[in-house]
């Protein structure tokens, strides 16, 4: 998009804002397993330069990322170990706690705003070392829509993993693991070798960047869309998938109607309506955001029946015993598939027995795409979040995601206080 220098849109935006000096540190990512992925691109930071003269970035040498020390050397960006002399450290997944520089401004995506157990020390750590802390996921417009992210790609790569398990399961045909593939160019290739049998059909719950990354997978792979009345309805002679948006599965325990904003508010007076399409679908790719409050789409019990058909269930979403209960553990990138024996309720070993369903449940998809993924993912920063910081990080949309400042938590996130002394 941005090629070697900025969009004129982009330009045209900067020219409000006051650009000061800052340093930049994009630093190695520290935690295991391993995330190739970067914030941001040489290409882009070498934009960003160019635009912006009284800035500086540097890079932490790391033989790890998807582009090489070499690649930022070569658009004149320096290597530097010591990042102690920078105004802001960019990463992407949480830093690991001793490698936590004091006093700095950090922005990577920490796992700590719903009150996650495994980061309560991370967030300690940061408040103690007077760290501020902008976390991505909640960069947020006026609209309360988030700015950056790596959904499209989760979806692109959940769906191809899902059609990937389908193949072998079935051994109809068979794709390149998504992280084998240089870039998307490459996967999409892949994608021609698909050959699903006439009538087979795949459900896709969802309607954001996620899902719609999905679509393109299924698209790509020449499946045609049906809606959720001639999906429940007819048999086809061409594999086919359907999308699902949130009235589609749950509906008012009361009356059986669907009201959206009450929905949202309290889903607690809601229950599945997923039920006649468990019975019509091979292939689920699950990709819509879940509330624990809300209804899962089916039971264990329900699995059990003779009229269950999923056989291959591709859980984007990851949500342990969440909405979709067969999802008893995250997998990897490296043995992305299980299986799910509904008669016992409990894990087998993947592809071992036909009356098994077939799980995948990778929770870090967009890191088997690094690079298209970290081009996406710069390109959001750049047009939405770099102009603010260069202009100090106090307007709305880096303000608004600042967790922590100068050692106190900030208001909009005041009530993690307990969770951050540790009381519940």
């Amino acid at each position: 998009m941005f090629g070697f220098g900025l969009s004129f849109f982009l330009r045209s935006f900067w020219n409000h804002f006051e650009k000061k000096a800052m340093k930049i540190g994009i630093i190695k990512e520290g935690k295991v397993p391993v995330d190739h992925r970067v914030p941001l691109t040489p290409e882009q930071c070498k934009a960003i330069l160019d635009e912006c003269p009284q800035a500086e970035i540097v890079v932490q040498p790391s033989d790890i990322r998807c582009f090489s020390d070499e690649d930022y050397k070569a658009q004149g960006i320096a290597l530097q170990q010591d990042l102690s002399d920078c105004d802001v450290l960019m990463g992407v997944k949480e830093v690991p706690i001793h490698q936590l520089v004091a006093d700095k401004t950090y922005f990577f995506f920490s796992h700590t705003i719903k009150k996650q157990p495994y980061n309560r020390g991370l967030l300690q750590e940061v408040l103690a070392k007077n760290i501020d802390l902008v976390d991505y996921e909640c960069l947020t417009d006026a609209k309360g829509q988030r700015v950056v992210a790596f959904g499209r790609y989760a979806g692109i790569v959940g769906a191809y993993n899902g059609l990937l398990a389908w193949g072998k399961r079935y051994g109809s045909f068979q794709l390149k693991p998504a992280h084998d593939c240089l870039d998307m160019e490459e996967l999409w290739q892949e994608l021609d070798k698909v050959s699903l049998p006439e009538n087979t059909k795949i459900a896709l719950t969802g309607g954001g960047r996620v899902a719609k990354g999905a679509i393109e997978t299924l698209e790509r792979a020449g499946i045609s869309y049906v809606s959720p009345e001639d999906y429940l309805s007819g048999d086809f002679d061409r594999a086919v998938y359907t999308q699902l948006d949130v009235d589609d599965y749950n509906k008012r325990s009361s009356d059986g109607g669907f009201d959206k904003a009450e929905f949202f508010a309290d889903p607690k007076g809601y229950e599945s309506a997923f039920g006649p399409f468990v019975k019509e679908t091979d292939l689920f790719v699950a990709a819509a955001f879940w509330d624990p409050k809300a209804p899962a789409l089916f039971t264990k019990e329900e699995m059990k029946e003779a009229d269950f058909r999923i056989k291959v269930i591709a859980d984007i979403t990851c949500d342990i015993q969440g909405s979709v209960p067969s999802t008893l553990r995250e997998t990897t990138i490296a043995d992305p598939l299980y299986d799910y024996n509904p008669s016992t309720g409990e894990e087998e070993k993947a592809l071992t027995s036909d009356k098994n369903i077939t799980v995948m449940a990778v929770d870090n998809l967009p890191c088997e795409l690094p690079r298209d993924a970290s081009q996406s993912f710069g390109e959001q920063l750049m047009a939405s979040v770099i102009p603010e910081l260069m202009n100090g990080g106090q307007q709305p949309i880096v303000g608004g995601a600042t967790i922590t400042r100068k050692g106190e938590l900030t208001e909009k996130f005041s009530y993690l206080t307990a969770f951050a002394k540790g009381e519940e």
